[in-house]
């Protein structure tokens, strides 16, 4: 089964996590399949970068995405729809 999920990288104290599409007996921080964004918990705006296509892409596919990530998708398309509105307007 595939789960997208976060991969920790970065230094001691300075975590920064990679959103990654991986086997669900992979170990957190080993082989993955497909990264899919970055998060930079130490940032206070704009922290999270997703590729939205490719992770509705994961999903229809029958990943499951973990409870953190799927709160940051859910952010990334507010976010994206409140970008597209002004546009529109």
């Amino acid at each position: 089964m595939v789960k997208i999920r976060l991969k920790r990288i970065g230094a001691r104290n300075h975590p920064v996590y990679r959103v990654v599409a991986a086997d669900s007996r992979s170990p957190r921080d080993g082989k993955f399949i497909e990264e899919l964004g970055t998060y930079h918990p130490s940032r206070t705006s704009n922290n999270v970068e997703l590729k939205l296509d490719r992770i509705d892409h994961w999903i229809s596919c029958g990943a499951q995405p973990s409870e953190t990530v799927a709160s940051f998708i859910k952010q990334a398309r507010k976010a994206a729809a409140q970008e597209e509105a002004p546009a529109n307007a």
